[in-house]
């Protein structure tokens, strides 16, 4: 059976198509949703009001890996369908028996293809969101009386690293300056990359400053449409987590590549479908560019920054990174740098303010005053 076309009729401020890629994980949600137990109806629609759209997603992808499992280890469930799992049944798992699927079978499981076996391995932050997943449903399910008692106290901790600020990754700001240097004027590039680079040089130095200059997430730049631009105010339109419109002030680097890249580069509207029309960065196939491609595009000019393979250059999130810690040093306050970047926490924002030592440092060894220690004395 053919899928017929989706269209959109939108009466939201939000563009079409970031209401399009809503509507796209709510089918998943809801795909998952019809192959998980009947008793966990209630939960779902707790679910559907309670949480941001991708984290709905991903607490149903973990609570259906569960009930996979229940479903093929066979000492809790009978059931050989994941839908099929009674409530009975469910009110028999105990906290050890989510300990030992967290702590035994997902840090490492097989899965197995027509041609292939495929080991994965799960890390401590993929293992604390599963236990976070389960946690949310059973605490739910025993609120409502559904199961009689809470197991969630029993769960074992698990123990994430702190995050330490030399351990961030990030572009130095000479480093930043090869970046723009690179895709300027194509040093570094291959042969067969310089063919496809004298396509996209225009549209890949708007990517790659807009990223260096707002830390945008991949999500946010990848959503981007024309109509998001307002050059007469001087400002641009991004959806942010949780579908937070937020206004951002255009500076004249950014608001010069982006008018470059519409001008004299991009492909008019008469040769770009309907659907594609107002996407900001398309690709040679006139289509929006996918986050897939905007990641590769990345990884390409930093690998060059950095002096290294394509396979070792960074993601988008280390440019966001660098915006950050760019920021500081340049003596803009944490808090400013929390408001732009839309850190939940300013603690996160001060993992980038750590840099700032070294600034601090060079600051006081130039302001001596002693005359025999002062360089600056003439």
């Amino acid at each position: 059976m053919t899928r017929k076309m989706i269209k959109v009729h939108n009466k939201s401020d939000k563009p079409n198509n970031i209401v399009q890629k809503e509507n796209e994980i709510i089918e998943k949600c809801i795909e998952l949703e019809n192959i998980l137990p009947d008793f966990m109806k209630d939960f779902f629609l707790y679910l559907k009001s309670g949480v941001a759209l991708t984290t709905r997603f991903a607490y149903l992808q973990d609570i259906h890996f569960f009930c996979k499992y229940l479903v093929s280890e066979k000492t809790i469930t009978k059931a050989s369908d994941t839908q099929d799992i009674l409530l009975e049944e469910f009110s028999q798992i105990r906290a050890r028996d989510i300990n030992r699927f967290i702590g035994e079978f997902c840090t490492r499981y097989t899965v197995e293809k027509q041609d292939s076996i495929t080991v994965m391995e799960n890390h401590n932050r993929s293992l604390a969101r599963k236990k976070s997943s389960l946690a949310v449903l059973f605490k739910y399910l025993y609120r409502d009386e559904l199961i009689p008692e809470n197991i969630t106290d029993g769960f074992n901790p698990i123990r994430l690293p702190k995050p330490q600020p030399d351990a961030i990754k990030r572009l130095e700001i000479d480093e930043v300056a090869i970046l723009l240097d690179a895709v300027e004027k194509g040093e570094g590039l291959t042969e067969k990359e310089i063919e496809y680079w004298e396509k996209t040089k225009l549209r890949d130095k708007a990517i790659l400053l807009l990223f260096v200059t707002y830390g945008l997430r991949l999500k946010e730049l990848q959503q981007l449409n024309i109509s998001s631009f307002n050059f007469g105010r001087g400002d641009f339109k991004i959806y942010r987590k949780r579908g937070k419109e937020v206004s951002m002030p255009l500076n004249k680097s950014v608001e010069k590549v982006i008018k470059d890249y519409i001008e004299k580069e991009r492909p008019g509207e008469v040769h770009v479908s309907e659907e594609n029309k107002d996407a900001l960065f398309l690709s040679l196939q006139k289509t929006r560019m996918t986050e897939r491609a905007i990641r590769e595009l990345v990884k390409k000019y930093t690998s060059i920054a950095l002096g290294t393979t394509k396979d070792h250059g960074y993601s988008p999130h280390k440019l966001r990174a660098t915006a950050a810690t760019s920021l500081i040093q340049y003596g803009f306050s944490i808090y400013d740098v929390q408001n732009l970047l839309d850190h939940d926490n300013v603690t996160t924002t001060q993992l980038y303010a750590a840099h700032k030592k070294n600034v601090k440092r060079e600051i006081v060894n130039n302001f001596e005053w002693l005359d025999e220690y002062d360089n600056n004395e003439k």
